[in-house]
């Protein structure tokens, strides 16, 4: 099937784009000069659906480099960055995706990524696994397994597996130590505010932050509003996360309470109905919401355009809605991933770790196909270890290494090495 994109004139804008990403992720790098002479996917066809911007675009590249056959598309209507996505299509990949789709056109592009029949899936959110099993189950016979970014894609991956609908194996790479402790925490909290900072304009210092959900991405998010001068307020529904966020310095309280008091806001839970009607309609005249949670169901965009009785885009990715009680909120990038629809994403060196993770898990669904048991996956410990050594090498750190005697104290007790 031909490629569906934009505009391909684009293309050497996202070949320097592309460039910049290379030059910035040392880990991908060396796998793409690794994979160039081994050929791990020689043969085999991967359908890969993540926020398809220049980190992906690489990502994809070294994929390429290690034989695969490329079938691309977003994982969100707002991420997709056109000119990558041309640039993709004039190295010989296949992409379907463009800019603000619609939802039928989301999941039309999404449907034709599958359609050439993928041995491998790289899915950010479960939506290239969702549509596997619920549309096209010819398909599944051909996929040796897959892998998932997310945290919502996971808890999609263990429902479907604990109903018994899960039909091949699925890595679980976002719970890898060096994915979530680094790109959930530090990607998260950097890029959530540079996709704030740069569509508002305006100070976060002195505010009042208020951050949905105390998971890592949330840890991260709180962590760099207090860097930036915020006072933070943390809405939580598992109360060891709730104390954790007392301890880490941060006000505690139910959505409703700091719903009134809030100047800027941003969800990161995963689930829905986090910012409700009754929240937003005692929320403060020029309240800031922001959602960086994977799907945009967390803000009750809905009630706002059905109740509001004037709506009015204020700039670039904000949309204002008065309420009928006076008083405006202003939601960023439609309620979508604040971070990719008003924003670049991750920063380049954190997506190293990530997407390293991804190449590699990949590989061993390969080396391993018709082996795995078991429908849910962890990444293996060492390919986790392997990771962080070699990020280690490129910042030019050293640590410890056991002795041997130390080794065989730890043996003893059946500790972790």
């Amino acid at each position: 099937m031909a490629s569906e994109i934009r505009d391909i004139s684009l293309a050497e804008s996202g070949e320097r784009k592309l460039e910049w990403v290379h030059r910035n992720c040392s880990l991908l790098s060396m796998l793409k000069e690794e994979f160039e002479k081994t050929k791990p996917f020689a043969g085999k066809k991967i359908a890969l659906s993540v926020h398809l911007e220049a980190k992906t675009g690489y990502l994809c590249q070294v994929l390429k480099a290690g034989g695969a056959e490329m079938y691309v598309t977003g994982s969100n209507p707002l991420s997709t960055q056109d000119d990558v996505a041309a640039a993709l299509v004039k190295e010989g990949m296949e992409v379907h995706a463009w800019y603000d789709a619609t939802n039928e056109e989301y999941e039309s592009h999404i449907r034709h990524t599958l359609q050439c029949g993928p041995n491998i899936i790289i899915d950010d959110g479960g939506d290239l696994v969702n549509m596997v099993h619920n549309e096209m189950p010819e398909l599944i016979p051909n996929i040796i397994g897959g892998c998932e970014e997310t945290t919502t894609g996971i808890i999609r991956l263990e429902a479907m597996n604990k109903a018994g609908k899960l039909m091949f194996p699925m890595v679980r790479v976002n719970n890898a130590d060096c994915k979530h402790l680094f790109d959930n925490r530090y990607g998260t909290g950097q890029s959530v505010w540079d996709g704030i900072n740069r569509t508002t304009n305006l100070i976060v210092a002195g505010k009042q932050v208020v951050v949905a959900g105390y998971g890592w991405c949330g840890k991260g998010t709180a962590m760099r509003a207090k860097g930036l001068g915020a006072r933070v307020i943390v809405t939580e529904v598992d109360p060891v996360k709730a104390i954790e966020a007392v301890m880490d310095g941060f006000d505690v309280m139910p959505m409703r309470e700091a719903a009134k008091i809030g100047d800027f806001f941003v969800t990161v839970t995963g689930c829905d109905g986090v910012i409700d009607a009754e929240d937003l309609s005692v929320m403060k005249d020029g309240a800031i919401l922001a959602n960086a949670g994977h799907f945009d169901c967390e803000i009750d965009v809905a009630w706002l355009k059905k109740n509001a009785v004037e709506i009015r885009e204020q700039r670039k990715n904000i949309m204002g809605y008065k309420l009928p009680t006076g008083q405006w909120v202003f939601v960023l990038g439609e309620g979508r991933l604040v971070n990719l629809a008003c924003g670049d994403g991750h920063p380049a060196e954190i997506m190293d770790m990530s997407f390293a993770i991804q190449a590699l898990s990949a590989k061993y669904l390969v080396e391993h196909a018709g082996e795995l048991k078991e429908k849910i996956i962890d990444v293996p410990r060492e390919v986790d270890q392997e990771v962080a050594r070699k990020k280690l090498k490129f910042l030019g750190k050293e640590i410890d290494v056991l002795t041997a005697e130390q080794e065989k104290y730890l043996h003893s007790y059946n500790l972790d090495v």
